[in-house]
Order: C-alpha cells, then structure tokens, then sequence
C-alpha cells in the first residue's frame, strides 16, 4: 500500500508530488474507468482527478459517479467535481442511473444464511449482487475514488462501498439499507469492522472476482475548514485486499478527525446543512451522527437548519414512499411494512434512522420517540407534521439561542460523528 499522511493537513506540494509518482506506478493502458463520490460528498477528488487525465492523456477516460439512489449529476456538477472540462479530448461523463435496469447485471446473490446471520435473524433473505455493467466492460484499467467520514450503514464510508452498493441496482440499494438498519445505527456506525461491512465485502468479492481489469483504491479522507478542503490522509492499493487495508488504513484516520467528543447529553442541537445537501434524505445524516448511545438527552430536540431545502427525496417515487409511512420508529414502520410491501425499503430505513431510538407500546399502541427531529428548512410546516416531523420557521433560528449548557450549533451540519467522552477505568 501506498498512503500519505498528516492528520493536521497535508501540504498540497506534498499532496501533488506523492499522487503522481504513485499513479506512475499504475500499468500503462489505453482505456481507463474512474470511479467518484458524487455530488453529494465533500472530499478533494479535484485535486486527483486531473492527474489521472494528465497521466493516461493519451487513452479512453470515462469518469462514472457512484451516486447509489442520488439524482443524476449535471455537466457543471462532473466538471466542478473532477476540476476537468468535458471538452476534454478522450473523456466522458456518465451518471450510474441505478433505476435503469439497461445499465445493470447481476452476477449472484449473498445467500439468506449469511445476511439472516448479519441481522440477528431478522432479515431471512437473499441479496441479489447487481451492478453497473460498464466496470464488466473492456477497460483496462479501473480507478476506484472514495472517502471516508463516519458512515450510518457502513460503519466508515469508502473503500468496496463504492462498487457494493455504490453502484449498484435498486434492489441491492434497498435490501442493504433494509439489513444495516436492522442491525442498528449505535452498533454501526464510527465501527471498522461490523455486520453491515461484512454484507458489502461478500457483495464487493463476487464483483472483483468478476472484473478482469486490475482495479486500485485511492482512498481519501479530509477535513474542511472555512469551506476549504484539507486533506489528512490518500491511501492507494490494489486488489480485493488492498482495498481492505485501504479502507482500515483510511477509517482509522478518520476516527481521529471526524469524531467530536462531548462532556454530557444535549438537550437541543441545530445541524447547519451545507448546500451540497439539498434534499430531507441527505439532511437526515444531522440525526444519524448524534445517535451513538448518550449523546442525545431524552425528550432532546433535532433541528435540522437549511433554508435551501425544499424536498424530502428529489426522486418522486422515492419522496411518495417517505410520505405513504411517515417517520416513526422501528416497530411502527415494521409494523406499518406489513400493509405496504411494494414501499422501498430503503425509504423505510432512512425513515427509522432519521428519527432514531424509540418503541410501541403494545397495549396502547402509542409511539414514543426518544428525541424529537424537527425541520427548519423551505418545507411547508403542513407537509412537515403530515410526513411525522415538528417544523420551524427557518427565519426564527438564531445562533445565540442555542448557547449554554446542553446546547449545541453545529454549523459543519451531518459531517461530524459526536460521541459522549467515557471515563477512564
């Protein structure tokens, strides 16, 4: 393996001169696949990107986004992204567009013994291995980017995630959702190794086993201060297992920069969403990193800040499920999943994970929620309480009033995973 280092920020020289005498390494080649975290993800893939084209200038690139269940990304999205024009002679832009099934192959299934195993029993079925069929196509070279934050479904984002199921088909999207909530938030996420990894590496496996083009990690993790990247760490190996030291190499840097560590519980947060989060699904990370065991106070306050927010899921089919069940618990939207079998799954797990710890009185059948979330965004107060969320005019949130003990504005919103610091001994 080959890495770079410096969790207090690596000098760009630095940073430049390592990336391309690694990439010298690389086989020489005529047509070249890289994939990237999409739009949605903030990490310094412009500062590789144009390396890569500058190295193989001379062959086929095609730069495919593993965007999972996002929105297709624009032409200025790719090129602000990449830091490359598509003008660019030899190149393409390609959206990995899960929902159509032209673009996908399945190559096999996790067998229900193995993801029955992962969910402690709860989740007895097969996972169908379907990906993008471009990585099956005759490159010569695959380029795999990724980062690494604390990650709700994965435990650390980055490395094989990006094959399994970052570009994956929906049904793949779904199931895994489905099974890393059944697993549960507290016990995955900030974790390197845990159940809902183990279902991605046996996905990822049967899709490198498949692959006949040599395939590298180039596994990145950053910090971000004044809206400026910061790199701390670029992990580069090869192979199957190289990509599993990467992403060890890579998550266990990112446990020193992207956990924050508080002395007691918080009553009532406000997670500032960025820009890059235009969307309730992508928001909800806000809730998902305040719910290691603790952190939150009982009867405590979510509230999720971002005036520019105008949806719950960009995706009309998707944002009609969230509404048909609502937010609720886990047993509520199991129970109500019993009546709605055609909802996505994934939908149904964003939903559990957005609202977090909480249960059903079976003889009364009332719903209790450990904390509340609440919507501070451009999302009418009616349409907030009809989908099971309190709301806030975006207008009346001002920073001063959330000081004092117990209290917390978070303005770098979702990006930092908050833990309760624990006494020695």
């Amino acid at each position: 393996m080959e890495y770079i280092e410096d969790l207090k920020g690596i000098n760009s020289s630095g940073l430049s001169t390592f990336i391309k005498r690694t990439l010298s390494g690389f086989p020489e080649v005529e047509k070249v696949l890289v994939l990237f975290p999409d739009y949605t993800r903030i990490d310094f893939t412009k500062l590789i990107a144009p390396l890569i084209l500058e190295r193989y200038k001379d062959s086929t690139i095609d730069f495919l986004n593993a965007g999972g269940t996002h929105r297709p990304m624009a032409d200025g999205e790719f090129e602000k992204k990449l830091a490359i024009k598509k003008t660019e002679p030899g190149i393409s832009f390609i959206n990995h567009e899960f929902t159509n099934p032209d673009n996908l192959l399945t190559i096999g299934s996790i067998q229900k013994k193995l993801v029955s195993e992962k969910t402690n029993g709860q989740l007895d079925a097969d996972i169908a291995i379907t990906v993008n069929s471009i990585i099956f196509s005759d490159y010569d070279l695959v380029i795999a980017m990724s980062g690494t934050v604390p990650h709700e479904a994965a435990g650390y984002s980055g490395g094989l995630k990006i094959f399994f199921p970052g570009i994956s088909g929906p049904d793949v999207i779904d199931l895994f959702h489905w099974a890393a909530v059944l697993v549960g938030i507290k016990d995955i996420i900030g974790t390197i190794n845990n159940n809902a990894r183990d279902i991605i590496n046996t996905g990822a496996r049967a899709i490198f086993d498949k692959m006949k083009a040599p395939v590298y990690s180039v596994n990145m993790v950053n910090t971000e201060e004044e809206e400026d990247v910061v790199p701390v760490g670029l992990y580069i190996d090869t192979g199957y297992e190289g990509f599993l030291k990467a992403y060890k190499k890579a998550a266990e840097a990112s446990s020193k920069v992207h956990v924050k560590y508080l002395n007691e519980p918080l009553s009532q947060v406000v997670q500032v969403m960025p820009e890059n989060y235009d969307e309730i699904w992508l928001a909800g990370k806000g809730s998902y990193k305040l719910q290691k065991p603790g952190v939150m106070a009982e009867g405590g306050e979510i509230i999720l800040y971002g005036p520019h927010i105008k949806c719950f899921h960009t995706n009309s089919r998707i944002e009609a499920d969230l509404y048909s069940l609502g937010y609720h618990c886990k047993d509520r939207i199991c129970s109500l999943l019993s009546e709605a079998a055609d909802v996505s799954r994934n939908a149904a797990s964003h939903l559990i994970n957005m609202c977090g710890p909480g249960m059903v009185d079976k003889s009364t059948g009332k719903e209790k929620l450990y904390f509340k979330v609440t919507l501070a965004t451009a999302i009418p107060e009616e349409k907030c309480r009809q989908i099971g969320l309190s709301y806030r005019d975006p207008a009346t949130i001002k920073r001063s009033d959330f000081a004092g003990p117990g209290k917390l504005w978070i303005e770098e919103g979702g990006k930092y995973l908050y833990d309760i610091k624990r006494k020695e001994g």
